[in-house]
């Protein structure tokens, strides 16, 4: 079992802001693979359904950003799971659109999400980064978060969501390669090929045993007679 986390702010004002890619990535996850119908449990809205092999429920805390943990730890708490079986999805200022990383443990950097979290379950979770960039200085940093995607941006975001989906079988299980490997492919971003095995190098001669001399090259009278001998 897991659970998978999107992060975000409920309310329709906010659906479509930078800061609710955890909320998109989770919708677009439960419509892919077939994840039953949202419903309130944990002060959020959560879905139940597989990825591969894996029994995973959603949920997308309705406690608003900074208030997050309190979702999260009551579902973990209920579902008898470890913080290593809780994965969260959530925007990402340090990665550029259309990038994502994953990581598991340390800091929450100044996310209130994460913040919130951290003092529920602790930091030994898995995170999905989900790259929105940053607006270039401090100040500007919550106009940001809380503005939409514009417009120009939405072929990059379904490319995005699609990815995330693609890969979130591999993502359940632990398979980060093979989750980046996916979300490359929607991105239109090279996947890089399998390694080719070096080529087998021609057999060499048996140890000790010395290899057969080159011909000697035959002299300009040796060439005549052998010639001459053929014709004979």
């Amino acid at each position: 079992m897991l659970l998978m986390v999107g992060l975000g702010n409920p309310g329709a004002q906010y659906a479509g802001n930078r800061h609710n890619i955890g909320f998109l990535a989770l919708d677009r996850i439960a419509s892919d693979h077939g994840f039953s119908p949202w419903r309130a449990r944990f002060q959020g809205l959560a879905a139940e359904g597989r990825l591969g092999a894996a029994r995973v429920t959603l949920l997308k805390p309705q406690t608003f950003m900074n208030l997050s943990g309190q979702s999260v730890g009551e579902a973990m708490r209920y579902l008898k799971l470890t913080p290593a079986e809780v994965i969260v999805l959530h925007d990402e200022l340090d990665l550029p659109p259309g990038r994502c990383r994953v990581k598991i443990g340390g800091g929450h950097a100044g996310h209130n999400g994460l913040r919130s979290i951290h003092q529920h379950i602790g930091e030994g979770y898995r995170r999905l980064r989900i790259g929105i960039g940053h607006p270039g200085h401090k100040d500007r940093v919550t106009g940001h978060v809380l503005s939409d995607f514009a417009k120009s941006e939405a072929g990059m975001l379904d490319d995005l969501l699609r990815g995330i989906s693609d890969g979130a079988p591999a993502l359940a299980v632990g398979d980060d390669a093979r989750f980046g490997n996916a979300l490359a492919a929607r991105m239109g971003r090279d996947v890089p090929p399998p390694a080719r095995p070096a080529p087998t190098p021609p057999p060499g001669p048996a140890p000790g045993v010395a290899p057969d001399p080159a011909p000697a090259a035959l002299s300009a009278g040796d060439a005549l007679r052998a010639l001459r001998d053929r014709f004979r």
